[in-house]
């Protein structure tokens, strides 16, 4: 896997802290930090996400592409899946996250919670890279809907 990240506060793009990441499968991410008019000279502008906040986005489609590939794997139908997170951070450098709630909201047609329930431990203790390497620092707890749909 490859990534290039480049500084383009030096361009004069709007920001002073921007950056724009290219993903050795070809795609582009734009990231930018926080306005601080306190320091104009390393204020970002606010125009992308936080590194941070992809983190914790990559992490969240990590954990959800498990979840749906192994419920699909175990031939459930799955017709939606949304994970809503909220994360806490440490107060002094490095500013790790220390807690990680990641809330499912899956709907399907029959989907038995225990399935569900077993899809999501998988992820987080097999097969989702991001969250099992965050749980080194951060507290990961989980909680779910099951949506049933005609």
């Amino acid at each position: 896997m490859e990534c290039t990240v480049t500084w383009t506060g030096a361009a004069g793009a709007g920001s002073n802290m921007g950056f724009v990441a290219a993903t050795g499968s070809g795609h582009i991410v734009a990231m930018d930090g926080a306005v601080d008019p306190a320091k104009p000279e390393t204020s970002g502008a606010n125009l992308a996400p936080r590194p941070m906040e992809l983190v914790l986005a990559g992490t969240g489609g990590c954990t959800s592409f498990d979840i749906v590939m192994i419920l699909k794997r175990g031939r459930h139908d799955v017709r939606g899946c949304q994970v809503k997170m909220s994360a806490t951070r440490a107060e002094t450098e490095p500013k790790v996250f220390t807690s990680i709630h990641m809330h499912f909201v899956v709907h399907g047609k029959g989907i038995p919670a225990s399935a569900l329930e077993r899809a999501i431990q998988l992820s987080h203790e097999k097969y989702c890279s991001a969250s099992i390497m965050l749980g080194k620092t951060a507290q990961i707890t989980t909680s779910y809907e099951l949506i049933e749909v005609d």
